[in-house]
């Protein structure tokens, strides 16, 4: 059986801390040029492709001489800001050889949370692909701040896939795939050549994060899948270390860990919801809401909501949790947290009385929720 990108188009490549720095030790360019190279490769090939690149974090601690990645926030940014401007120089000049032009966009989740930012960068990030143009992103470590940081280039290049609406997600990384047991660890450890991205036993096996450099670990690639899933892209986690990787993916050829999509495909508004990772405040709804949302496809009634936790404002997504407080759903709330807690278990025709109007007979509505 041949790959899931031997037909794909529109790719992302996601690569680690680790792969452009020599675990740590500055940027290493002999492995920019070979990335730069094997993309130009999928060009030839007629693929369109996006870069996510970490690295501009660790090329700043290396310029610094930091041995330790920082906790404190404004280090970060600074190593960041000292980073990012090799980094990016390094890439330019390697695809440059290739006579391809590339573009640096930085994003927060702020760009992503907001519908006409979003909007914005899906229409730029099209356009530079319509023109031949090699986009390198990576998250805005200089301006993020705790409550806007995408915590993992893994998460964001998911988010970029669903953005753009890419066949497939590449995500190199220096093992040579998902294993059931962490292979660093001892014992037996089987490669898991493929699974179907979102399977709850795909979690359990992810471990923790593997070196000092690097941030995400197993279970940030595996989640990735599961969102890049949510637009219908496959998405396969492979050594970057590996001889002409890309290219021979995208010949069809099976390496590493093959994650499939094959749930249905929600539609690019909901694909924006449900790619919001940081919600205002959630609702706990009675096991008879939880039916009439993920079975029924309801609306979800202020009369099946018995606590609100958090302070939101009309429109702000919240999440939807069962009595367990497992998250079933998120959405775009129609009152705020205060209105909210005065209507909870009412029914629609007393939000009126309780609150001296009504904007909307739901707390949600279907149009504006979308299932996890």
């Amino acid at each position: 059986m041949s790959s899931v990108l031997e037909k794909a188009h529109r790719i992302v490549i996601k690569v680690g801390s680790s792969l452009v720095t020599n675990e740590g030790r500055g940027l290493d360019l002999e492995a920019l040029t070979r990335w730069a190279a094997q993309i130009a490769e999928l060009k030839r090939m007629g693929r369109e492709a996006v870069l996510v690149s970490s690295g501009a974090v660790a090329a700043g601690m290396q310029r610094l001489g930091w041995k330790r990645r920082p906790h404190a926030l404004h280090e970060l940014q600074a190593a960041a800001a000292v980073g990012q401007m090799g980094l990016i120089q390094v890439y330019e000049s390697c695809f440059r050889q290739h006579d391809l032009l590339t573009s640096q966009i930085l994003l927060t989740h702020e760009d992503l949370a907001d519908r006409k930012r979003y909007l914005n960068a899906r229409s730029t990030l099209r356009t530079l692909l319509g023109l031949g143009v090699i986009p390198i992103i990576n998250e805005n470590d200089t301006v993020a701040s705790d409550e806007i940081r995408f915590g993992d280039n893994d998460t964001l290049a998911a988010m970029v896939t669903n953005l753009i609406e890419a066949d497939a997600l590449i995500i190199l990384t220096d093992q040579e795939g998902l294993y059931d047991r962490d292979p660093r660890r001892g014992g037996t450890a089987t490669l898991i050549t493929e699974a179907r991205a979102g399977d709850p036993a795909l979690e359990a096996m992810a471990g923790g994060s593997g070196s000092a450099i690097a941030l995400g670990g197993m279970l940030t690639k595996v989640l990735a899948a599961k969102r890049a899933a949510r637009s219908g892209a496959h998405t396969v986690i492979a050594s970057g270390r590996e001889s002409e990787v890309l290219p021979r993916l995208a010949r069809g050829e099976r390496i590493g860990t093959q994650l499939t999509a094959e749930r249905a495909t929600l539609a690019a508004r909901k694909q924006w919801l449900a790619d919001q990772l940081q919600v205002r405040g959630s609702l706990v709804l009675d096991a008879g809401a939880v039916k009439a949302l993920t079975v029924q496809g309801k609306s979800l009634l202020p009369i099946g909501v018995f606590e609100v936790t958090g302070e939101f404002e009309r429109g702000e997504a919240v999440s939807c949790l069962d009595e367990a407080r497992r998250e079933v759903a998120r959405g775009l709330v129609n009152y705020s947290s205060a209105e909210t807690r005065r209507i909870l278990r009412a029914p629609s025709n007393e939000i009126e009385a309780r609150l001296g109007y009504v904007d909307e007979p739901e707390l949600i509505h279907r149009d504006n929720l979308v299932l996890l």
